[in-house]
């Protein structure tokens, strides 16, 4: 008898612990995630002079129309990569046209080989083929030199 107790009290809470699970959520809104096969937008190793390594300071980034991103997307996930930095410092994202963040998205330290985050960024406006991320890439002290890579492994657009 003890045992059938037993049994009905496991049977009870399981039973508790089955209905008690919050169903899955579904996010609602205007904008859906469109994961792609992860490409290459700019590497400074290659795409600038090869040696040149990146200085300090604000530069940009064309995301809309490279990599299977629409133009009209709205945001991309992002993995970037600093490679040999010569200095500590930091990497911020932002869309162009919007005022720089006080956060970061990527520290490192001096001579780390490679040290990569991912971020999800809002782009920019299209402006006819124009750069849509700003970032700064920043050493301190200055001046520093390293090099950087983007990856993009997905964009927001609208649902239509």
């Amino acid at each position: 008898m003890k045992r059938i107790y037993v049994f009905s009290a496991i049977l009870l809470a399981l039973a508790t612990l089955l209905t008690a699970v919050p169903e899955v959520a579904q996010a609602d809104g205007p904008f859906r995630f469109f994961a792609i096969t992860p490409c290459r937008i700019f590497d400074s190793r290659t795409d600038g002079d090869g040696i040149t390594p990146l200085a300090n300071g604000i530069h940009t980034l064309r995301v809309q129309g490279t990599c299977g991103v629409p133009v009209g997307a709205k945001a991309a996930a992002l993995n970037v990569t600093v490679v040999t930095p010569t200095k500590p410092g930091h990497i911020t994202l932002w869309p162009v046209g919007v005022a720089e963040p006080v956060v970061a998205t990527l520290n490192f330290l001096a001579n780390e080989s490679a040290l990569a985050n991912g971020a999800i960024v809002p782009l920019g406006p299209d402006a006819g083929g124009a750069d849509d991320v700003s970032y700064r890439y920043s050493m301190n002290p200055a001046p520093g030199t390293g090099h950087i890579v983007f990856d993009v492994t997905g964009y927001f657009a609208t649902v239509p």
